[in-house]
């Protein structure tokens, strides 16, 4: 491969700016600017090609086997300057035998030389975009390589299942001292539960890592869009004291209690003969359905027409400040605001609670092709000895499944896509 280079921290000014060389020609290349290469780290003035000192900066050398690509790697820590940056670089790409690095090469890199696993590599990319506490921890957690290692567990029990029935496939014409189905059967069952169990939780992983929907709804004039604005912390929405302000979805992303959380103010929920107001009433309909949970604002009594709270749905009596009876809040003055916001991080985090190691689409996809393979296994097996072999066979259709999850099969189609997400640096 060739050896390539970039700017691996945030461009702009900054207190210190990484550079990474990585490949064959790393420490030859760094030589060419610095000198000697320390051991392991040590700091040294950079010159360019014309001999003048350009910076000096903290060297780190990471022999192959050892750095984040597995290749010979060394990293600049030089003064974040535009300047600097920008003379280290130039003065690296006339280096013969160095490129500048394309997005995502870097971690491309460590996939191809074992690294990483690629769901570990969503795992960086997650990690990278975290704006929350809770993307943190789960980002953090598929990088660390806790999928993989479920993915391995899985794949050894169903190795073991297709070993046994591939044994009374070769000793069909002889007397196999033990039935083996009891076994297999064990096995496919206890790993079709655990993915399954797996595939459950990758709904609320999307949301954690995208976001969870939170509905503002109710009648006209209850207060929603006031009710927005001060869980916003600015005014994002128009209010006024007439009804049918709010004709649009409003949508504030915000970070409550650590969770990824989009607050939609919708329009009034009434009968009207207005056919702009009819329109925002109906998306606001549909949006308040599509929703993780949907938050009413009754006004008197009235909830509005058309939507009825659903199970963990939040009823409260809107402008607190002029009574109101049970939860009630008042956008106004305040009133009820932490009591509301802490209801809506309870519901949302007992969702939570039940994400698994699996956050995207592309592993419940992987897992339901590893679980109907394993069905069908399981069928064969029940029907006995004369359909061992198609079960074996189906047995390895689900280890493939599961060898797609972390990168080792069938995954060409989709790194270009996972890549294209990273900066020149990663």
């Amino acid at each position: 491969m060739d050896t390539i280079y970039a700017l691996a921290s945030a461009r702009g000014k900054a207190g210190v700016s990484v550079i990474r060389v990585s490949g064959v020609c790393a420490f030859d290349a760094a030589e060419k600017l610095c000198g000697r290469l320390p051991a392991s780290r040590g700091v040294r003035t950079i010159r360019g090609e014309d001999g003048l000192p350009i910076d000096e900066a903290l060297v780190l050398r990471f022999d192959e086997g050892h750095s984040f690509t597995g290749e010979e790697v060394v990293e600049f820590q030089v003064h974040g300057s535009i300047a600097v940056v920008q003379a280290v670089l130039s003065n690296l790409g006339k280096v013969p035998g160095l490129r500048e690095a394309e997005p995502g090469e870097f971690t491309r890199r460590a996939l191809l030389n074992n690294r990483l696993d690629l769901a570990q590599v969503e795992g960086l990319a997650d990690l990278i975009e975290a704006e929350t506490e809770a993307q943190r921890v789960q980002a953090f957690r598929v990088l660390s390589g806790a999928l993989g290692e479920k993915a391995e567990g899985w794949r050894r029990d169903l190795i073991r299942a297709a070993a046994l029935l591939e044994a009374t496939i070769d000793f069909a014409d002889e007397d196999v001292p033990v039935d083996v189905s009891p076994e297999v059967l064990d096995l496919i069952g206890s790993v079709a539960n655990a993915l399954e169990a797996e595939r459950a939780g990758v709904g609320v992983a999307e949301r954690i890592r995208d976001g969870f929907e939170v509905a503002i709804v109710g009648p006209p004039n209850a207060g929603k869009s006031t009710l927005l604005n001060a869980l916003a912390g600015r005014d994002a929405a128009i209010t006024s004291e007439y009804a049918g302000t709010t004709r649009d979805v409003i949508e504030v992303r915000m970070d409550l209690g650590g969770l990824p959380v989009t607050v939609l103010d919708t329009a009034g929920l009434r009968e009207t003969a207005d056919q702009v107001e009819e329109i925002g009433i109906q998306r606001a309909l549909d949006r308040a359905r599509l929703a993780d949970l949907r938050v009413f604002l009754m006004l008197d009594g009235e909830l509005g027409v058309g939507l009825d709270p659903q199970p963990d749905d939040l009823v409260v009596s809107g402008k607190a400040d002029l009574g109101g009876e049970g939860l009630a809040v008042s956008g106004k003055t305040g009133e009820g605001l932490g009591a509301l916001v802490q209801n809506i991080q309870t519901v949302l985090e007992n969702r939570a609670a039940g994400v698994g190691t699996a956050i995207r689409a592309r592993h419940a996809t992987a897992m339901a092709k590893a679980c109907a393979a394993l069905e069908n296994a399981r069928i064969g097996v029940e029907q006995g000895p004369d359909r061992s072999e198609l079960a074996a066979e189906d047995l390895r259709s689900a280890i493939r499944a599961l060898d797609s999850l972390v990168g080792r099969v069938d995954v060409e189609n989709i790194l270009d896509e996972i890549f294209s997400s990273f900066c020149l640096g990663k």
